[in-house]
């Protein structure tokens, strides 16, 4: 591995606030540190990256904005002075111990307001399997992650709407994309789907309305934020799990919750779709140990997230091709300079709009401080660092 070189973001010096706000701006990166730990010896990626003295600490946060990954020392003193730490920088930076209530208020809850005026919003977390994606985005009973917390604000601002005599209807739906299949995970066909008794749902892509609608999926009518997490309960018992040599609980499955949400009075009768999405964590065969059906998962999500990275890809050289400055390029333009990928895999198909659409993304990326994820922490910030650049 040769040495890498430092890398440096022009935009450090505004702050996530500051980005956050700029209307031109559709995508915001930020990256949580999973708290450092030393993993149980018998786990099969502790023992394959660990030195003699444990695991070692490769991320440091040095400003809300930036943080070094540092390679671990090389065996040869030659190649040790030349492994100088990498500089990333992202929209926001959560280091270790950041509580769940920080990183709602610096990435969904800005949103908020967008999504009361009619703009569609997607909030997805990434990272390697076993870096914190679901604990950030479901949380915990004692301490719920960004959906609890989302949809207690947003229930809070409708019912300060009707007040004002501007109704608000809200319905949720929430399903998985396991192996390539569309699974409603509210419904008792979830459960049937499961055992395989059924192909699974289509998408349909809405054109006119700029959306992709799962076709015969089941909407509810949540009327407290307890209904909501009642429903997320109910579905991950049907959401697909399995222990791997990574991740005793493996999420094998993508994960949405859809919020939609439409004014019932009021002069100007506005709509707007929420997305929050787990995404299953990427993992290597050769670490997780996985044979047979769990192999077939784990290259199927691999598969699923390198659509995912290529359809980023393009639409950064889609934007730089464009002169867009780094920010999303229109649908015309992409049309024009480079062909998105969007069909080659149903979760980039369902984040067709999400990425080049009327909609605002935030990215959570999960990653860990410890030198046994060192490959999947790496990887996990190139993919990163190069979804900034959309």
């Amino acid at each position: 591995m040769g040495s890498p070189t430092t890398r440096q973001d022009p935009g450090a010096q505004h702050s996530p606030q500051h980005q956050q706000q700029q209307p031109g701006s559709s995508i915001t990166v930020t990256v949580r540190i999973r708290p450092f730990t030393d993993p149980s010896s018998s786990s099969t990626l502790a023992s394959s990256a660990s030195s003699s003295s444990g695991p070692l600490r490769i991320l440091t946060a040095v400003s809300p904005t930036t943080l070094l990954f540092h390679p671990p020392p090389s065996r040869s003193y030659h190649t040790l002075s030349r492994r100088k730490p990498i500089t990333y920088t992202f929209d926001r930076i959560f280091p270790e111990h950041s509580t769940q209530t920080t990183v709602y208020e610096n990435t969904v809850q800005p949103l908020l307001s967008g999504v009361l005026d009619g703009f569609n919003a997607t909030v997805f977390a990434y990272g390697a399997t076993g870096c914190g994606k679901t604990y950030t985005i479901t949380g915990t009973p004692d301490d719920p992650g960004v959906i609890f917390l989302t949809m207690q604000e947003l229930f809070e601002r409708v019912r300060s709407a009707e007040e004002r005599h501007r109704g608000w209807e809200v319905r949720c739906s929430y399903f998985e994309v396991y192996n390539e299949t569309i699974r409603d995970l509210l419904t008792t066909n979830g459960s049937m789907m499961m055992m395989g008794k059924s192909a699974g749902l289509e998408l349909r892509e809405d054109d006119a309305h700029q959306r992709v609608v799962v076709s015969g999926l089941s909407e509810h009518a949540p009327r407290t934020v307890e209904d909501v997490m009642q429903m997320l309960i109910r579905g991950n018992e049907n959401r697909t799990r399995a222990p791997t040599e990574a991740n005793a609980v493996s999420s094998r499955s993508h994960a949405v919750l859809q919020v939609f949400m439409r004014q019932t009075t009021g002069e100007a009768r506005k709509s707007a779709v929420l997305s929050v999405i787990d995404l299953a964590g990427s993992e290597r065969a050769s670490v997780t140990k996985n044979k047979g059906e769990r192999l077939l998962e784990g290259a199927n999500i691999n598969r699923s997230l390198l659509a995912l990275g290529n359809c980023i890809n393009a639409l950064c050289e889609g934007a730089s091709k464009s002169g867009g400055g780094g920010q999303l390029a229109s649908n015309q333009q992409q049309q024009t300079n480079v062909h998105v990928p969007y069909r080659d895999s149903k979760l980039t198909r369902l984040l067709k709009y999400s990425l080049s659409g009327n909609c605002r993304v935030v990215m959570i990326t999960n990653v860990s401080a410890s030198s046994v994820y060192y490959e999947e922490t790496h990887n996990t910030l190139k993919y990163a660092n190069r979804a900034k650049n959309i």
